[in-house]
């Protein structure tokens, strides 16, 4: 009964000579190359300002700031050319407009320091900054510095201003956030995030234990006064009152709820003049755009966008014709998006953090809430000609399933230390061209092996009856 198969199975091994096999492998791996090296040739760049892409025009001035393997502040002119660039930061953050003056900006940004010194005895170590630049004329000015003992998780990724002296900061190496003077450096106020959280939460403490990321002061409504900070690696937006700490029944997300919240950025907050209390949020590892509306004392999700492309997104900003500016890191793009939920207009960066559409307000504090804009959920398909597809459609498949197999911390953790020309079809054909060349290797070793005479044997055999 088993003559059958194993006349097949001999067939098949006649025909799979060691030539044929060679052949097929070596245009696998040769299919791979090709796929790899038209994506590196074409690769996007930013790492200096001829190489950084023209924007689509609009109306207004457009910033975007990079914290990847190049540290890159851009400003776009509304007809979509380069007005400023800067690279001579490692990383830039989060960046705002200046309250009177629509062409001048203030932003987070940090220097690495590899040489041991005066300023780092074990680099590498952090210098983090909140500069000052003014658009038109290009002039920088520091408004206020510190030097840390580390640099990996030791960067200010926010900070936003409550007046013409006092500035509040989001403190990753400390795990707090603070308010100072910034003309006698005092720090005069401090939230300690051992105050509330046990160290067993988040990450290990102390190596990036809480990462907050983001800081907010709410100048509206009845949260006046009160600050709201984005505790990433505890999976909340968290508010407190300067005088009573956490307002606990604010919390938004939890550290066991990350289909809510995984490690997001930069929240928004939408106070009830604009059809709030609401709050924005870039919800990252779940690699999508959120929304939560405050409703008899809950969090309530309102709005959800994604696409096909996003992949770990830093940023959401509502900007006053009801249309949404997205920061897409992994997707390698800035985006905005209508009221339908339609991308209608797009400009290309390489792992961008965050983006500023000027002359309407910071972040989204001329914006309204999805609520009262009547904004439906959307999920942006290519089906739906949301995104532009491109490659090879075999390592592009192959590709989003290693994406669905591994954990999003893992598949982004990845995607950040590569090139970024790497995206899921160049990913899968390097697996895919590495994977053939060891196994050609291997079968290379055990002919030659073979044709020598030696031969291994398993040291437990089982006898048949």
């Amino acid at each position: 009964m088993t003559t059958r198969p194993r006349s097949s199975l001999a067939r098949v091994r006649s025909a799979l000579t060691r030539t044929r096999i060679r052949v097929g492998l070596g245009v696998v791996v040769l299919l791979s190359t090709a796929v790899v090296a038209a994506a590196a040739s074409g690769g996007l760049s930013t790492a200096s300002k001829e190489a950084v892409p023209e924007a689509p025009p609009t109306e207004n001035h457009t910033v975007v700031t990079e914290s990847g393997r190049a540290g890159t502040i851009t400003a776009y002119q509304p007809n979509g050319e380069v007005r400023y660039y800067n690279n001579s930061r490692t990383k830039y953050f989060d960046v705002d407009p200046v309250e009177g003056d629509p062409l001048t900006v203030e932003y987070t940004a940090t220097d690495t320091i590899h040489t041991e010194g005066a300023n780092c005895g074990d680099p590498p170590c952090a210098r983090n900054v909140i500069e000052r630049v003014d658009l038109e004329t290009g002039a920088v000015e520091v408004v206020y510095e510190r030097y840390d003992h580390k640099e990996t998780a030791a960067e200010w990724h926010d900070m936003d201003r409550i007046d013409e002296r006092h500035v509040l900061v989001a403190d990753i190496v400390a795990d707090q956030v603070f308010i100072v003077d910034t003309e006698t450096e005092i720090v005069e106020w401090l939230w300690d995030a051992q105050s509330e959280f046990p160290l067993e939460s988040g990450h290990s403490f102390p190596n990036d234990w809480t990462h907050i990321n983001d800081v907010e002061y709410i100048e509206d409504g009845r949260m006046e006064g009160r600050i709201m900070v984005s505790v990433r690696n505890q999976n909340r937006v968290v508010f407190l009152d300067r005088e009573e700490g956490l307002l606990e029944n604010w919390t938004l997300g939890g550290e066991n709820d990350a289909d809510v919240l995984n490690e997001q950025h930069n929240p928004d907050f939408i106070p009830e003049s604009r059809g709030g209390p609401a709050v924005l949020v870039a919800d990252s590892e779940n690699g999508r755009i959120k929304e939560f509306q405050r409703e008899d004392g809950e969090w309530n999700r309102s709005w959800l966008w994604e696409d096909d492309r996003i992949q770990w997104p830093r940023d959401a900003d509502r900007l006053p014709n009801g249309n949404t500016l997205i920061t897409d890191t992994h997707g390698n793009r800035v985006i905005e998006v209508d009221e339908s939920g339609d991308i209608v207009w797009t400009v290309e960066s390489t792992l961008p953090y965050d983006a500023e559409r000027l002359e309407t307000g910071a972040e989204s504090e001329s914006g309204q809430s999805a609520r009262e804009l009547g904004l439906e959920s959307r999920t942006v398909t290519e089906d739906d000609g949301g995104t532009d597809g491109s490659g090879i459609d075999a390592f592009a498949f192959l590709g989003g399933v290693v994406e669905s197999i591994l954990p999003h911390r893992v598949y982004n953790a990845l995607i950040f230390v590569a090139p970024v020309w790497v995206g899921e079809t160049a990913a899968a054909a390097i697996a895919v061209g590495l994977l053939s060349g060891l196994t050609w290797a291997g079968l290379e070793i055990r002919w030659k092996l073979r044709d020598a005479g030696i031969r291994f044997r398993l040291p437990v055999s089982r006898e048949r009856e």
